[in-house]
């Protein structure tokens, strides 16, 4: 619950941060090659910015969104609420750290909409089973070195095509580092 709260937190601020033109952050371009901008904050942190096919480089991995979808069917017996739509998104993610990282499904989150709407995010659906055969799973281990491709399922709003997905870095010491949202346009299917 701490996590959830401390991820809406710095979500609201960086959504806030944007809604005023990025006012304070000076920004330049991490790597034009593959689309990554970067804004700094004043306390040493900073905003990476991508699109798909980026590969955003974290503390621990790198990780792409090399795929998105959304539908209004049900996905593996799981069916969207009456509104809603399933956004499908496949991430490639690779440790780059120098020991087994822990994973979650729970350190990624969709965005849509405008930037001041706060509750304008969701965490992967969560069910007893995996809905599709290649879903990453709800807690695994990285190797070193090791990746791994595979599919996250999102509930969001009917009538959006245009998202995001967010990572945050968080620390041993309960301190936050650099924020990474990587844009994209799902098709539907």
């Amino acid at each position: 619950m701490k996590k959830l709260l401390s991820m809406v937190l710095v979500l609201t601020m960086i959504l806030s941060i944007a809604g005023c033109g990025k006012s304070g952050l000076g920004t330049e371009w991490a790597s034009e090659d593959e689309d990554i901008q970067v804004y700094d904050f004043d306390d040493g942190t900073h905003l990476y910015e991508g699109r798909m096919g980026s590969k955003m480089k974290t503390a621990w991995f790198d990780f792409s969104v090399n795929d998105a979808y959304f539908t209004e069917d049900a996905i593996g017996g799981y069916t969207p609420s009456n509104g809603n739509v399933l956004v499908v998104v496949e991430l490639t993610i690779k440790n780059t750290f120098n020991q087994s990282i822990p994973m979650s499904n729970w350190d990624f989150q969709l965005q849509w909409g405008e930037d001041d709407d706060d509750d304008a995010y969701a965490f992967p659906v969560e069910t007893n089973e995996d809905l599709l055969s290649d879903q990453l799973p709800a807690e695994y281990d990285l190797g070193v070195k090791d990746s791994m491709t595979g599919t996250l399922v999102f509930e969001a709003p009917e009538g959006y095509k245009d998202f995001s997905v967010s990572f945050v870095e968080y620390f041993e010491d309960d301190t936050e580092g650099d924020y990474f949202f990587v844009y994209f346009t799902a098709d539907e299917k």
